[in-house]
């Protein structure tokens, strides 16, 4: 289980920014979350201009871009949490 509170002492991992939500950003958050599990996302607000959506929303969106499941948001920063494979596949 994913202690929330301990990763939201950390400093966001993957920033989305002006270029919004591009593919490049979504094949980072993908490889993290493969490698670690988890990841710590902060939206700029030059990325919520960009990307023209609400911040909700657009966390929401690379989740569902990811297949990951949304931990939690605060402010302008969100955490996603996706099983490894070698966890999944342990199961």
């Amino acid at each position: 289980m994913v202690n929330k509170e301990h990763f939201h002492q950390r400093k966001a991992e993957i920033n989305i920014g002006k270029r919004g939500l591009e593919k490049p950003v979504i094949e980072e958050i993908k490889k993290r979350l493969e490698k670690h599990g988890i990841v710590k996302v902060k939206i700029l607000r030059t990325g919520i201009v960009a990307s023209g959506l609400e911040r909700r929303e657009l966390a929401r969106t690379v989740a569902e871009e990811t297949g990951a499941r949304l931990i939690g948001i605060k402010g302008r920063t969100f955490i996603l949490a996706k099983k490894k494979k070698r966890e999944a596949e342990g199961e």
